[in-house]
């Protein structure tokens, strides 16, 4: 007996930040952009399930495609937003993304209470900054981190 096809369900939660000297994304074009990124994770043959985020950083649950790396994913949703950003207004013509991000497999068990975290994300960052926040997925995944290259654009 073999398998015929390929299957997969990849929930993923990405989560990345501004350049340091960045305009921040303002609270009435989050809307725009964060249907902006959805389209492209769709074009990728993804499914996008919640983008938000603050000012300064977002957080997307998907589940990701089998056809594509998490790295190219990012890659285009960071590469193509930027562009599109710096064309949606002219506010935004310093608009950039920081290189890294940090990608987080969410077991099914876990999407509900993954998609409330990021719901929720103007009301975290009352109590926690964005460096508290990320070393603590870092910590809560395991991933070994150089914090001297964590924060340079």
């Amino acid at each position: 007996m073999s398998m015929a096809q390929s299957l997969s369900k990849l929930y993923i939660h990405v989560v990345f930040h501004i350049k340091t000297e960045s305009v921040r994304i303002r609270k009435e074009d989050k809307s725009d952009l964060y249907a902006y990124i959805g389209a492209i994770i769709k074009d990728k043959d993804s499914i996008p399930i919640l983008i938000n985020g603050t000012d300064d950083h977002l957080h997307i649950l998907c589940v990701m495609s089998k056809n594509i790396t998490l790295s190219k994913l990012v890659e285009e949703i960071k590469g193509n937003s930027s562009r599109w950003i710096k064309r949606f207004n002219s506010y935004y013509k310093d608009f950039a993304w920081q290189g890294g991000y940090g990608g987080f497999s969410v077991s099914p068990s876990l999407h509900d209470k993954t998609k409330r975290y990021i719901e929720n994300q103007e009301e975290h960052h009352k109590k926690m900054t964005f460096r508290e926040e990320y070393l603590m997925f870092l910590k809560e995944y395991g991933i070994e981190y150089n914090e001297q290259h964590l924060w340079t654009d």
